[in-house]
């Protein structure tokens, strides 16, 4: 079971009640801004105490990046945005840096501060020194909106940052604040003028999260408030210590053998070479999952457990997560995207559930 020390102050049940509490009051705090999208804000709040990373796939107008930046505001982080475009450079994420003189006042400063890196003068007549300006990314939360629209060379600037937890320049490595959660949002219907991520940034990605049109009745409901007076401003609701601890207790949340199986047993059914992957599967799926995707599942599957108030994980939470984990992991054929066979039906089929058409 969870070790207490990680929560001195409390027993770890009362520590799950304080982390259950947490997804409930970002709910209410959004509340009056967005309309459902509970699965979508759900797997956001998941990415978040899990250290993962989320992209958001759907058509415009669904309101992606108000839902971000309504959960950011109730998580009280700071959080910045990039509009990606083909002519985005990666210094316009990561930062870069920047040429200034110096007095002979400051110069020893200057020195130590650079770490050898001033150039030019006398010592102690000044001269001129390389300064690092952070970019955008250097945040909590870091929306890249249409992030298929900017180059592979832009795209790839994100990579460090997603794997590692901080940015090289002039080879210097410089820290992200922690947390850091990247959320991505694609649009999938228009094709021209974009840049397919390739598989490798795809498999940084903890889950994959499609933003859905809303019912009629919640349709309704975004009409009534969008041509009403302004809705009210989103306090901050959780704080960055409760936001610590939950992470922390997600980590110690315990998981049993039989769970950790089913996950790898899953990731593993995807790939076509595999002794776990089914017959009808090797028509359709050219790469499945790596083991980042057992990872991610062990981990999608205890947050929702603490986000539930529930002590461990069970192998129901590792199918709950399978869709957003798996879905843009799959590499399927010609054969399947010639029968418009989706990853989704796929990994219904892999849980028991309705079989993709023609399998």
């Amino acid at each position: 079971m969870m070790s207490p020390d990680r929560f001195p102050s409390r027993s770890p049940a009362a520590g799950l009640a304080e982390v259950a509490s947490l997804k409930q009051r970002l709910i209410d705090a959004v509340a009056p801004v967005i309309v459902g999208q509970s699965a979508v804000l759900d797997g956001v709040l998941a990415a978040l105490v899990s250290g993962g990373h989320c992209l958001l796939e759907g058509v415009p107008g669904l309101a992606k990046t108000l839902l971000v930046k309504s959960c950011v505001q109730a998580l009280a982080l700071d959080f910045g945005r990039v509009q990606f475009t083909p002519d985005l450079l990666p210094a316009d994420i990561t930062g870069t840096e920047v040429l200034e003189e110096f007095g002979s006042g400051d110069g020893a400063h200057a020195a130590a501060t650079v770490a050898g890196r001033a150039v030019g003068g006398a010592a102690g007549s000044g001269g001129r020194r390389l300064r690092f300006l952070p970019g955008p990314i250097f945040r909590n939360v870091l929306l890249a909106d249409e992030i298929n629209r900017a180059p592979p060379k832009t795209q790839s600037a994100l990579l460090e940052a997603m794997q590692e937890g901080h940015v090289t320049s002039g080879g210097t490595t410089h820290p992200l604040p922690q947390p850091f959660l990247l959320l991505a949002t694609r649009n999938p219907i228009e094709q021209e003028g974009t840049y397919p991520l390739p598989e490798g940034q795809l498999d940084r990605f903890m889950f994959q999260l499609q933003v859905d049109y809303p019912d009629a009745t919640e349709e309704l409901e975004i009409v009534r408030r969008t041509t009403g007076p302004e809705p009210p401003a989103i306090a901050p609701v959780v704080d960055r210590a409760l936001l610590a601890r939950a992470t922390e207790l997600v980590r110690s949340l315990p998981v049993s053998e039989h769970v950790m199986r089913r996950a790898v047993e899953l990731a593993r059914s995807t790939r076509p070479t595999a002794a776990e992957s089914p017959a009808w599967l090797r028509r359709l799926v050219r790469f499945g999952a790596g083991p980042r995707a057992s990872h991610f599942l062990v981990m999608a599957a205890k947050a929702a457990a603490a986000l539930d108030g529930r002590p461990c994980a069970e192998p129901r939470d590792v199918h709950r997560a399978a869709a957003a984990v798996l879905r843009h992991r799959l590499v399927t054929t010609f054969e399947a995207e010639s029968e418009g066979i989706r990853p989704d039906a796929i990994i219904d089929r892999l849980l028991g559930r309705d079989a993709p058409s023609g399998a």
